[in-house]
């Protein structure tokens, strides 16, 4: 498909996370025609065959020379880039040099482009795919992998025998991004499918169903390519399924290795001495495995090429309720976790569980960053996450010991971290049973998908937590799971208590969407947060619409609530340059093309969001925000 719908800055007239409701809009068609590029215009040479120059070994430095090969820009998952073409001394010279219109269907842009070889690869609600070029934006393919947009028909809930039509999905139709390598672009799919599309032409190499397609699976996440292997998780946690991480070989899709993030049936034999270890976290008189679990590893994937170690965090754990699975008290593990494994088998290493015996949903999938920092004199090799709990995390990435921990935010959940261990101190008052329990912070978190980015010349991680609310967690009276409904063991409630639509009624259905997904509560903020002291150098209200990327040029590029796209400088945080776009950002890309410095963000969700392009002097106009779609929304579980 050859859909040119970008706007070039040379020839200007061309067309371009707390719980968040899922919404399902009908596909509106917006094809629009650019001009030709006149033959003597330098950015349409041909240039390298997309995607086919990806090696290990530019995974490994290509980020260094100004591509964005990854989501999170190296397997660092620093957000960093080393360009200094544009700096906080001329940063104010941005301007708009293309966008593109994405057609996108309504619900959060989460995305971070991808950048090689001249081309930008991006994804958009549904798991849709567009490469462009990343000079001019115009579009080169686009692929949608054709998911249904309803999990079962009317009128299934309670049937047995429902067929699926769609897969379950937790908070909506996001996708964070793609992977490339050795000529391929890699995604996984809302039905839990990981596909290889062909980086030239967007057609489909090979494609594996990576989970059950009957069961609750989903993957909104990125996969990571480590030594000619695509890793990749899976989403499913609310619906309670067991969670795993996989690994495929990018050649063939074969699979290689898989680790489970909680044990399965106690009375078959374990996976492995991990699984083994962490059944002795559950209670065997509570049949957890019959559901699953929980502890999907959805988001967060690092690697560390020295110490050959593959990272990734793992979700809150299915249901909420913990005595609807376990005895009260247990650390489920490896729910709400950071761990370690071996990229090439998935041998287990260490773990470092952030919330034992999660009941408040407070995943630990965030961005897990690694850096060099000095603390107390001595430079440590650590690797550090702020996750839904409202702690920013530093351990030491060799051995996952606890180096430090403190909060982002207001936190009522425990009485503070051991300082030896991290392990929180519990607070009785938390726990909740069928009366209302206030705390903070509720479900949406603390810090969740949004891109952290970590300056090597600042020494400060620049963070967007929530300061969303507290959240009013009530237990059902009784718990009666059900396929393709929101597993919780809960009644849903307000801050102030107060029952909302059929989850008051039934304790664990998913509640009714509202008509666009809700906007980044005004309470949220980005921080210039320092791991070696645990403390903020820096905060910026109301900055909290999108995730962070910092460079060279003492920059950080972060979104307001209200739709702002900004820049700061990267030590002191004074406002340097912003431009008004629309609201719902993704995390924003830095690139190197021919010569100039390229700035990249995906923005926009009540649906048609688009992909904004700025560099030095840009002078495309900037366009009103695109006209919203405008289906029905349908509910988030079966639509009844």
């Amino acid at each position: 498909m050859l859909n040119m719908k970008s706007r070039n800055a040379n020839f200007g007239n061309a067309k371009a996370s707390s719980l968040l409701a899922l919404l399902v809009m009908l596909a509106a068609v917006a094809a629009w025609a650019a001009p030709p590029q006149p033959a003597h215009h330098a950015n349409d040479n041909a240039a390298a065959p997309d995607g086919a120059a990806v090696t290990n070994a530019s995974l490994l430095s290509g980020w260094k020379s100004g591509e964005w090969l990854m989501a999170a820009g190296n397997y660092e998952a620093t957000r960093y880039s080393p360009l200094t073409q544009i700096d906080a001394s001329n940063v104010n010279r941005l301007g708009l040099a293309w966008y593109y219109d994405t057609d996108s269907l309504p619900g959060t842009l989460e995305a971070s482009p991808v950048i090689s070889n001249g081309t930008l690869y991006a994804t958009v609600t549904w798991g849709v795919v567009f490469a462009v070029d990343a000079r001019t934006g115009k579009e080169k393919w686009r692929w949608d992998p054709q998911v249904g947009h309803q999990n079962f028909p009317t009128g299934s809930l309670g049937n047995p025998n429902k067929v699926r039509t769609g897969p379950s999905l937790c908070c909506g139709p996001g996708n964070r991004g793609v992977a490339v390598y050795d000529g391929k672009v890699y995604v996984g799919t809302l039905d839990a499918r990981l596909v290889a599309l062909d980086a030239e032409t967007g057609k489909v190499v090979w494609s594996v169903q990576t989970a059950d397609k009957n069961a609750d699976y989903s993957i909104t996440g990125a996969p990571l390519v480590v030594k000619g292997k695509v890793i990749i998780g899976n989403g499913g946690g609310e619906f309670a399924v067991r969670g795993f991480i996989s690994a495929y070989d990018a050649e063939t899709g074969k699979l290689d290795w898989r680790f489970y993030t909680v044990p399965g049936d106690p009375s078959k034999p374990f996976e492995n001495k991990a699984m083994e270890a962490a059944a002795k976290t559950w209670s065997p008189d509570i049949p957890w495995w019959k559901l699953g679990g929980g502890g999907n590893p959805w988001n967060a994937i690092s690697y560390d090429p020295e110490l050959d170690l593959l990272y990734f965090g793992t979700g809150q754990a299915g249901p909420w309720v913990q005595k609807f699975r376990s005895a009260m008290g247990m650390d489920n593990l490896y729910i709400c976790s950071i761990i370690a494994v071996k990229p090439e088998t998935g041998k287990f290493v260490w773990y470092f569980q952030t919330t034992p015996g999660d009941e408040w949903d407070y995943d630990s999938i965030a961005d897990l960053v690694l850096a060099d920092v000095t603390i107390d004199g001595k430079l440590r090799h650590v690797i550090m996450q702020a996750p839904k709990n409202g702690y920013f995390y530093v351990l030491d990435r060799k051995t996952g010991k606890f180096i430090s921990g403190a909060p982002l935010q207001k936190i009522t959940w425990n009485k503070g971290l051991d300082p030896k261990t991290g392990r929180p101190i519990d607070n009785p008052e938390a726990h909740y049973g069928t009366t209302p329990t206030v705390v903070w912070p509720g479900p949406g978190g603390g810090h969740v998908w949004q891109g952290m980015s970590f300056n090597p010349e600042t020494n400060l991680v620049y963070v967007t937590p929530g300061m969303a609310s507290s959240f009013a967690y009530v237990q059902a009276p009784e718990f009666k799971p059900e396929l393709g409904e929101y597993n919780w063991g809960i009644i849903f409630r307000d801050a102030a208590g107060r029952g909302t639509g059929p989850v008051a009624g039934r304790g664990n259905a998913a509640p009714p969407p509202p008509p666009r997904p809700p906007a980044p509560p005004a309470g949220n903020f980005l921080v210039a947060w320092n791991p070696a002291t645990e403390t903020a150098a820096w905060k910026v209200p109301a900055t909290g619409g999108g995730g962070t990327m910092t460079t060279a040029g003492n920059l950080v590029f972060a979104a307001s609530n209200s739709g702002d796209f900004e820049a700061f400088s990267a030590d002191k945080g004074e406002k340097l340059w912003s431009v008004k776009l629309e609201p719902g950002f993704a995390n924003p890309v830095c690139y190197m093309l021919d010569g100039k410095e390229y700035v990249s963000v995906l923005a926009g969700r009540q649906g048609k969001g688009r992909l904004y392009t700025f560099t030095l002097d840009g002078n495309v106009a900037v366009p009103p925000p695109p006209a919203s779609g405008t289906a029905a929304p349908a509910p988030v579980g079966e639509a009844r």
